[in-house]
C-alpha cells in the first residue's frame, strides 16, 4: 500500500536477531515484566499499513546492549543492532528510520558508536536509557557523550530501563506498568537539576510515554529553586524543552495535562509496537483520532507535522498539511483491514473500561 502523509512513529521498537540471541543466551525472556514479543520487519509494516503509519523511527528497548559482560560485548552488540536497523531502512525505503543504540555506561565507546551511527549509518538520532547500571542521565559520567551529542545537535530518544531499586521493591505489578515511568521521570528531573539540559542546549530530547510522571510533577519541580540556581520560570522552561511521545498515553487525561504544560509542537506520535501489540496500537490511534483535546491542525501535527520539524528528511515533495493520513492505491484486503481498525479499537476500549 502506498501511504501519503501518514503518521510518523517515533517510538517503535526493533528486535534484531543479535539482541534476541543475547537475551536467550542470558536466559532473559522478559523486558520489565513483558514477554519479549516475536517481531519482524514484515510484522511492523503490516501494523504500520493498518494504522496509517508511513514511517517508524525504530529503537532498541530496555535493557539495551549492556548485559554485564564488559565494554567489548556491549560495543559489538550495539554495532550489530545499528547495522541491522540501517539495512532495514535501505530494504524498506521511507518506511523506517532509526535511533542508534549506544553501549552505555561506557562513555568513550558510546561516543565512538554515536559517531559511526550518525556519520556512516545516517541514523536519525540515538536512544539512551533513562538509567544504566543505576546511573541516570544527567550524571557527570556521561558528560563526554553529552558534549559529543551537543556538537552534533543530535536528537536523543529517552527510553526507560528497570532500575535496581524498582526490581527490589517486591511488587507483583510488572515493571512496565509503573516503574518504567519512574525511570523516565527520574532521568528527566536529573537532566534539569544537574544543569545538563542547559549545559548542552543543542540536544533535542524526546521522552517516552508522555514523559512518565514529569507533567504531573512539573509544578513541584518548579518550586525547587533552593536545589538549583534556576528560577521557577527557568525550571518550567526546562521542562518545556522536552518533546513528549504519546506511546501508551493517548487518553484525554494525559493529553490534557500535556496541552496545559507544553506547546503542541512538542508532542509526537508513538506506538511502542511490538511491546504494544497490534490491537493496542490500533486502540492508541483510534483514541488519538477521536480525542476532543486537539483541534484538527494539532492532530495533524501530532501525527506527522511536529516530527517533520525534527526529521525534515521524511517530508514528501510538495507536502501539504492534512488533518489525517491519506491512503492511496490500497487493495481490497488492505481497505478491509484498515476499515476494521476503528471497530476493533472501539471494542477494545469498551472492554478496557469494564
Amino acid at each position: 500500500m502506498s501511504i501519503q502523509q501518514g503518521r510518523i512513529d517515533v517510538h517503535h521498537h526493533v528486535i534484531p536477531p543479535a539482541f534476541v540471541q543475547t537475551m536467550m543466551r542470558k536466559g532473559i525472556t522478559k523486558v520489565a515484566g513483558a514477554l519479549l514479543p516475536g517481531w519482524s520487519a514484515q510484522k511492523s509494516i503490516a501494523v504500520m499499513d493498518a494504522n496509517g503509519i508511513q514511517t517508524a523511527i525504530t529503537s532498541l528497548s530496555a535493557p539495551g546492549v549492556h548485559f554485564g559482560d564488559g565494554v567489548q560485548q556491549a560495543q559489538d552488540l550495539a554495532r550489530r543492532c545499528n547495522e541491522f536497523s540501517a539495512e532495514m531502512a535501505v530494504s524498506y525505503p521511507g518506511r523506517f528510520g532509526s535511533f542508534a543504540v549506544l553501549p552505555t555506561p561506557f562513555t568513550a565507546a558510546a561516543c565512538a558508536e554515536a559517531q559511526y551511527a550518525l556519520d556512516v549509518l545516517k541514523a536519525d538520532g540515538v536512544v539512551l536509557l533513562g538509567s544504566t547500571e543505576g546511573v541516570f542521565l544527567g550524571d557527570p559520567a556521561f558528560d563526554e557523550l553529552m558534549a559529543e551529542l551537543d556538537r552534533r545537535q543530535a536528537t536523543v530518544f529517552v527510553h526507560p530501563n528497570m532500575h535496581a531499586t524498582s526490581d527490589s521493591l517486591g511488587l507483583s505489578t510488572p515493571g512496565f506498568l509503573v516503574e518504567f515511568l519512574c525511570d523516565t521521570t527520574r532521568a528527566a528531573v536529573n537532566l534539569i537539576l544537574t544543569g545538563t539540559l542547559s549545559k548542552y542546549p543543542n540536544i533535542r530530547w524526546i521522552l517516552a510515554h508522555a514523559g512518565g510522571f514529569l507533567p504531573y510533577v512539573a509544578w513541584r519541580l518548579a518550586q525547587s529553586e533552593a536545589l538549583t540556581q534556576m528560577s521557577e520560570q527557568e525550571l518550567l522552561a526546562a521542562v518545556r524543552r522536552f518533546y513528549f511521545d504519546t506511546a501508551l498515553s493517548p487518553s484525554r487525561y494525559s493529553m490534557a495535562a500535556l496541552k496545559q504544560l507544553v506547546e503542541p509542537s512538542h508532542i509526537l506520535f508513538g506506538s511502542d509496537f511490538p511491546f504494544a501489540p497490534a490491537p493496542i496500537t490500533a486502540l492508541q490511534c483510534h483514541t488519538l483520532d477521536r480525542s476532543p483535546i486537539w483541534p484538527v491542525v494539532d492532530q495533524y501535527g501530532i501525527n506527522r507535522g511536529h516530527a517533520l520539524q525534527l526529521f525534515p528528511q521524511y517530508r514528501l515533495a510538495n507536502e501539504q498539511v492534512r488533518a489525517a493520513p491519506i491512503f492511496i492505491n490500497e487493495s481490497l484486503p488492505q481497505r478491509v483491514r484498515r476499515a476494521l481498525t476503528g471497530p476493533l479499537a472501539t471494542v477494545a476500549e469498551h472492554i478496557r473500561k469494564r
